[in-house]
């Protein structure tokens, strides 16, 4: 992908330095003090700790504080003695997993030509002892792929919502796809493919997901292809909101595409370049899936895939795919719901060759310039919305908010605030340059969330983040509730894990005839707290005992459960209630039930 048409491309590397917005918007370098050497993926850890990942194609990774004030990066990976760059060679890829926080692995995508010409997809993990380094002796090779040209190697990792690492390659390059590889499906070339990298099968260094289009298949198919028939994948992006795959596949001669990924789908190189033949020869299936959306190469000539745009800073753009090509550097937004026409709207034309997008924790968007820069999107007569809202327990009745400012022209910030129900409403507002405020007015044990947004005279910006957070239990010495209790599980949406908490009331003193809880042993009840998926089938029982009165916290690890909606339900029964399954008695007491959302 990356020279497609090389004297074109570097042609257009030494035009004008300034960007020209055709819309409302324009690009402002994000790091102004940083620069990279051919960078080509930029990714964030999914951490919580809000740094930035940049990949040069050289081999390199550098890792620093998402802050445009940042001044120093550092080198969390090198292995260019490995990697083998130039042209569409080089590192391409950069995918974290998903539980990254506790197990600190990351997998890469690049090419090597010694002792042959291939593809490694290998795994490594960061350094026990420094955050911001990785391990290198850690490496281990997941798959080995030969590539008989040395472009069209795709390069895009990416983990799924389903939690499988989702792999893009090329169709093995020279032109035309000469061994038709991409419709081969014993070949992994011109595919993305799925593994699970939490398990290993047979001699495998991974396991086959067992819904993958060809396991156990009998004609030697790749059990790895998870969707086929491509000729460059080199970016593609799930929109965790939607679940959908966006797919920008390179094109040859004529048009680029942009394709929605499904599993088993067959999107028609070399038979098809976009909705137009081009080799229909041993070209037999019937059910080739056509792109979205194809442009031709008299509007560009290599297609970098992007993001649906789900950000705080850029509302008008929330839900639409960004994109743009290398050769003419205009970037688009194509909007499409799956029942309406598609429509492309031109955003901008950019100053430098894009060859990747990324997001941040937050899902803010960049753009990534092959000359070095790193760009952000900015409206042009607006002010930038503050991202990452964070949030910091000082008591159960204090908690400290603190935001990044983005913008240079606020009067200040307001902050609202809501509970475990109810709409946002203004809590206080601070002056510009400000980037704390302390709440004293919370309640213990409750559920607050949290936005921020920048003001000034005329104009306000987009809301930050929201942050939710639960206030933290009283500490005091036996510390018992006044109430039944089921809070918001924290985070929420969460992945993989989450916490629940709860509390189980003191009988009331002394105790009443009538009080259930009072015929039992004082201050226990049974609970029982379950997880139910969105159709109501039992997922997990996290509770089922007898508890003192108390307040109390459960983990919930979601492990293999899909993406989606879930509801956590708590029931308390009369304890020594003569009845050995209180379900199913009439002596329960009290009972809530709340909603939380997993987003792999």
């Amino acid at each position: 992908m990356i020279t497609k048409k090389v004297i074109l491309l570097f042609f257009m590397l030494f035009l004008s330095c300034s960007e020209r917005s055709l819309s409302q918007y324009t690009l402002q370098q994000a790091f102004p003090n940083l620069s990279f050497s051919n960078p080509v993926d930029l990714q964030n850890a999914g951490d919580g700790t809000d740094r930035i990942f940049v990949v040069e194609q050289a081999g390199k990774i550098y890792v620093f504080e998402n802050n445009p004030g940042a001044t120093i990066k550092n080198k969390f990976l090198d292995i260019t003695d490995s990697v083998s760059s130039g042209g569409e060679m080089g590192l391409l890829g950069l995918a974290f997993h998903p539980n990254y926080e506790s197990n600190g692995y990351f997998y890469v995508n690049y090419t090597k030509s010694q002792p042959y010409l291939r593809t490694l997809i290998v795994r490594f993990k960061v350094s026990s002892t420094n955050p911001d380094s990785a391990d290198r002796s850690s490496s281990k090779i997941l798959m080995e792929i030969t590539q008989p040209y040395s472009n069209h190697n795709g390069g895009q990792l990416a983990f799924g919502p389903d939690g499988y690492l989702y792999i893009g390659l090329g169709d093995g390059g020279s032109g035309g796809d000469p061994h038709n590889n991409a419709q081969n499906k014993s070949s992994w070339l011109g595919k993305i493919l799925r593994i699970d990298v939490d398990k290993t099968e047979s001699q495998l260094n991974y396991a086959i997901p067992p819904d993958n289009p060809f396991k156990n298949n009998t004609q030697e198919f790749k059990e790895e292809i998870y969707a086929y028939g491509l000729r460059n994948p080199w970016r593609f992006s799930f929109d965790f909101t939607t679940g959908r795959l966006w797919c920008a596949d390179v094109g040859q001669n004529a048009w680029e595409e942009i394709d929605l990924i499904v599993n088993g789908g067959n999107y028609g190189w070399r038979c098809y370049e976009g909705n137009h033949n081009y080799e229909l020869s041993e070209c037999s299936d019937t059910n080739y899936i056509f792109p979205v959306w194809e442009y031709p190469h008299s509007e560009g000539i290599s297609i970098t895939g992007g993001y649906v745009y789900r950000g705080p800073n850029l509302p008008q753009l929330l839900g639409k795919y960004i994109y743009a090509d290398f050769g003419t550097r205009n970037i688009w937004a194509l909007t499409y719901d799956g029942i309406n026409p598609p429509t492309n709207q031109l955003l901008l034309t950019a100053s430098r060759s894009i060859t990747s997008f990324g997001i941040d924790i937050n899902n803010e968007l960049y753009v990534v310039g092959y000359t070095g820069i790193i760009y952000r999107f900015t409206p042009t007569a607006s002010i930038v919305a503050p991202t990452n809202l964070r949030i910091t327990i000082n008591s159960p009745n204090s908690v400290t908010l603190n935001w990044n400012d983005n913008s240079n022209n606020e009067s200040g910030f307001k902050i609202e605030r809501k509970g475990s129900s109810g709409d946002f409403v203004l809590l206080e507002s601070v002056g510009e340059n400000i980037t704390t405020y302390t709440d004293n007015s919370v309640i213990d044990t409750q559920m607050y969330s949290y936005r921020v947004y920048a003001y000034n005279s005329t104009a306000s910006s987009g809301f930050s983040n929201t942050t939710s957070v639960i206030t933290a239990v009283p500490v005091e010495l036996n510390a018992i509730p006044e109430k039944f209790q089921l809070i918001q599980n924290y985070p929420n949406p969460f992945n993989p894990s989450t916490k629940i908490t709860y509390a189980i009331q003191t009988p009331p003193s002394p105790p009443y005839a009538d009080s259930p809880l009072a015929k039992g042993r004082n201050e226990v009840g049974f609970v029982s707290l379950k997880v139910y998926d969105v159709l109501g089938n039992e997922v997990t029982t996290l509770v089922n005992e007898e508890k003192p009165a108390g307040f109390y916290e459960v983990t919930w690890d979601s492990a293999n459960s899909p993406s989606g909606v879930y509801f956590y339900k708590m029931q308390v029964y009369a304890a020594n209630s003569g009845v050995k399954d209180p379900s199913s008695s009439s002596a329960m007491i009290y009972a809530e039930t709340k909603k939380m959302i997993l987003l792999r």
